[in-house]
């Protein structure tokens, strides 16, 4: 089964979705038909279009005849029965199981035996979609992201009853048109919106524990290459918006423990604090308003010690050579641990438990795993934490250790796994257990993370420049922490784990 660019493409709503679907097939050559139910709406959409395509024109971006033929393709119709023809509907309606489950029932009875029903639902599950059609295998997930023609990922969906040609017809449409496909199982969240969770989720934990400041939080994120914080993204996206996210699969997944809402965004959404669109969230717009700044980064020289031992090997243990220069110092690779043994005080690498379980004279830092920190770019922030029972001396020891060391170092509270720790060992495990269930392949979680949400790695490329048993370590020491079902490790990630 091919779907050719002689075919014609039916796109059925035309709101900011629909209309992003019928300008993308029409600039890759096909005939578009866009229809709304509401009168006058896919008229309008057209008319929207060709405003935006002329606005490219103006700015260079897209040649003046490209424009004219794109616009050109599209027709707004009335009646879906002006579009029998097509080889292929794009269905982009609200999302509700019925409103789609009718449209789809009406479709069959008006396109052709062969033609390909495909659905943009972000959250529905496909398989139920297609209960009750007349021929279930041919209806497909087709879940492009907003903005449509900018955003490169397509998650093709395939629901229980779905053919593998009719999926393989889309992912490669999909190819056609200039996006990059991944194929996926139809389960809660499909890709993205599933292993994407835990970097919400975990924010708001800590958030929750007054662990953080959320300047602090987004910080340290985007010192690990995120393009946004989550605390920045959430009042970007809409509490509202997200928390209904995560509630719905949170319930798809018969409220397992780790997609559990956060009590904090449920009080914000119930509060009106929805973001940028109420005027505050996590922080507060318009008036010079918006995310603060940290203070700048202070270079600093370490202080003198008698003794200074480097434990562990890798690129953070040679990171740690920076705040070494012109210091004497022994190494010790077999400890078990990474960081510095300053006068029998401790700076470690978190291994998931709080530096007070550890022991008195003890800080422990987050994961510092910048795509840069290869070329040991300095002031990236980087946060740490204390023991309860630690000196004054070493509490400001500590932090000037990791200056030296050329980290912009944030204090936060004694939480076990920190910041960038917890949220990507979360992000790894959820991908694996994706995985391991069929959802995507290894490829296809890294390619859906990257191209859907920005990501600066892809779960698995992370995995490969950290190690799976340090990860599943740091999971049990959360789980032993919070008593829950939360932190359980992938039995994908286990088994990793023992290779």
């Amino acid at each position: 089964m091919k779907i050719g660019k002689d075919s014609a493409v039916l796109v059925v709503g035309a709101g900011i979705m629909g209309a992003g679907i019928a300008q993308v097939a029409a600039q890759a050559g096909h005939a578009v038909w866009l229809h709304d139910a509401r009168d006058g709406a896919a008229a309008q959409a057209c008319d929207k279009l060709g405003a935006t395509l002329q606005g490219l024109v103006a700015k260079g971006k897209l040649a003046a005849d490209a424009a004219a033929a794109t616009i050109a393709r599209v027709r707004p119709v009335a009646a879906l029965t002006e579009a029998a023809g097509a080889a292929i509907a794009v269905e982009a309606i609200v999302e509700d199981l019925q409103a789609k489950r009718a449209l789809f029932a009406e479709l069959e009875t008006l396109l052709g035996a062969d033609a390909v029903l495909a659905t943009n639902t972000s959250s529905i599950s496909v398989t139920a979609i297609a209960n009750g059609m007349q021929r279930p295998g041919r209806l497909v997930g087709m879940h492009f992201f907003n903005p449509v023609p900018l955003m490169k990922l397509v998650e093709v969906v395939s629901g229980l009853r779905t053919d593998g040609e009719v999926a393989q017809a889309v992912f490669d449409l999909a190819a056609a048109w200039g996006k990059t496909p991944v194929h996926a199982k139809s389960t809660p969240g499909f890709v993205v919106n599933r292993i994407a969770r835990p970097f919400y989720a975990e924010s708001l934990q800590l958030l929750l524990e007054r662990a953080v400041e959320p300047s602090v939080l987004d910080a340290c994120l985007r010192g690990a290459g995120f393009r946004m914080g989550p605390c920045e993204l959430i009042d970007l996206i809409g509490h509202d918006t997200n928390f209904a996210v995560s509630r719905s699969v949170y319930e798809a997944n018969f409220q397992d423990k780790r997609y559990m809402p956060s009590l904090l965004q449920a009080e914000m959404v119930a509060g009106g604090l929805l973001g940028r669109k109420s005027g505050q969230g996590f922080y507060r717009y318009g008036d010079g308003g918006g995310v603060p700044a940290l203070p700048a980064f202070e270079p600093a020289s370490a202080p003198y010690a008698q003794r200074v031992v480097l434990h562990g090997a890798g690129p953070v243990a040679d990171r740690l050579t920076l705040a070494l220069a012109g210091q004497a110092f022994e190494r010790d690779t077999a400890s078990g641990w990474t960081g510095l043994e300053v006068d029998g005080a401790q700076l470690r690498l978190t291994d998931g438990r709080c530096a007070s379980a550890i022991g008195a004279e003890v800080a422990v830092f987050d994961l510092p795993i910048h795509p840069s920190l290869g070329g040991r770019e300095r002031g990236t922030p980087l946060a740490f934490a204390l023991s309860d029972r630690a000196s004054g001396a070493w509490v400001q020891a500590a932090a000037q250790w990791l200056r030296a060391a050329g980290f912009h170092a944030q204090r936060i509270a004694d939480a076990p796994g920190l910041i960038v720790a917890r949220t990507l060992a979360m992000l790894v495990n959820e991908a694996c257990d994706a995985v391991h269930q069929g959802v995507c392949s290894e490829a296809g979680a890294d390619a859906a993370m990257k191209l859907g949400v920005n990501y600066p790695a892809g779960p698995f490329e992370w995995l490969a420049r950290w190690d799976a048993a340090r990860i599943a370590q740091l999971l049990d020491a959360l789980a032993a922490t919070y008593r829950g079902e939360r932190y359980r490790v992938s039995p994908a990630l286990r088994r990793r784990s023992w290779a």
